[in-house]
């Protein structure tokens, strides 16, 4: 009857239509596009994970100073204790005022008033009101001026480094004597202690602003100008730096490190950095290096020594010599470059870097070529 259950027997003599071609001989059903969109949203959500917890342990382990109080470079120096002329001068300011203002207020009601002759209060006028900021104003200006004149014009002979700023990440580039003598990275500025360094400050895209607290004031960097700036850091070390304009939603992510260290141990870094990419690699590595160009990675980026000569993202010629990735907000390890290269939209929404929903083998082998990238 129509809607009563089959009998056992009558379902024993009904042909299997799912065993039609044998049940060993099934192939696996292959997953819909429900399944697919689930491993998809996975696979972000594990790289955005990843990302953030990355994120958060280098925030907690990598604590650099920032303060302007605390300064190790030349021109900072200067700038900070024209800082605090400006306070004291101020501070003295404030506390006259308040001390007569107290005073006339406090004073009690039931007193005769003093009439003063015409001169004598004109005198007062004169010295309050003209001669004491006269007197002020001079001791700002002549200092400002002072200060100024002593960090606007870089030294003669210092060494050029040009910094661009982009959306959002610095590249930074070394000129030399001839173009294969020119080295090229990204978020990262190495100096020499105890050297002026002459900066080149451009934008790619809109206003920034170059800022390392602790060697220099800001800097801003508008597009279609050249802004000249220079620092000398007196102590080695690794320095925090960041843009200190607001420029979009991932502003706060825009940082770079500064390192200032030893003139001979900085020449070797800049011979190392002119080198191209390892050409011979293990088999590993140049499977991951086919992948690199064949998904569209070299459209944007460049390996000197390879085809890839983009020029939308940073050079990743020697990118595991540097301690940091995406515009300095995470850390250089493999975990953390993993998740960028997944879904870097989970790290820095907006970002030009796409996603790249590649397969855990392809994903695994670019993983390790970019690792040979020293």
């Amino acid at each position: 009857m129509a809607g009563e259950p089959d009998s056992p027997r009558t379902s024993a003599m009904r042909p299997d239509r799912r065993g039609a071609r044998g049940g060993a001989g099934r192939r696996a059903a292959r997953p819909g596009p429900r399944r697919r969109v689930r491993t998809t949203v996975a696979s972000g959500a594990w790289a955005a994970a990843l990302a953030a917890g990355a994120e958060m342990g280098f925030v907690a382990c990598e604590r650099m100073p920032a303060s302007t109080l605390s300064m190790a470079g030349v021109p900072g120096a200067a700038q900070t204790r024209l800082g605090w002329v400006v306070l004291g001068v101020s501070a003295v300011v404030v506390v006259v005022v308040t001390v007569l203002v107290l005073v006339a207020a406090l004073r009690r009601r039931g007193e005769p008033v003093l009439i003063m002759p015409a001169r004598t209060g004109l005198r007062w006028v004169v010295i309050g009101g003209i001669v004491v900021p006269a007197v002020v104003l001079t001791v700002l200006f002549v200092s400002t001026t002072l200060t100024l004149a002593q960090v606007t014009p870089p030294p003669r002979g210092a060494p050029t480094i040009e910094i661009t700023a982009r959306r959002w990440w610095w590249e930074v580039q070394y000129p030399g004597s001839a173009p294969a003598a020119a080295v090229t990275t990204a978020n990262e500025v190495h100096v020499p202690v105890g050297r002026a360094v002459r900066l080149v400050l451009a934008s790619g895209d809109i206003i920034h602003s170059f800022w390392v607290p602790r060697l220099a004031g800001k800097t801003d960097m508008i597009p279609g100008q050249r802004n000249i700036a220079w620092l000398a850091a007196r102590e080695p070390g690794v320095y925090y730096g960041r843009c200190g304009e607001y420029c979009g939603a991932q502003h706060a992510k825009m940082q770079l490190r500064l390192v200032a260290e030893p003139p001979a141990q900085f020449e070797r870094w800049l011979a190392a950095q002119r080198q191209p990419a390892a050409g011979v690699l293990p088999a590993a590595a140049d499977s991951g290096r086919q992948v690199f160009l064949r998904v569209g990675c070299a459209s944007c980026h460049t390996i000197r020594g390879t085809p890839a000569r983009g020029a939308v993202g940073p050079d990743l010629t020697h990118l595991m010599s540097r301690r940091t990735i995406a515009g300095g907000t995470l850390p250089n390890t493999p975990g953390a470059l993993a998740a960028w290269v997944a879904n870097a939209q989970a790290v820095k929404p907006g970002a030009l870097m796409p996603a790249m929903p590649l397969p855990a083998a392809e994903l695994r082998v670019l993983l390790t070529y970019l690792g040979t990238l020293r």
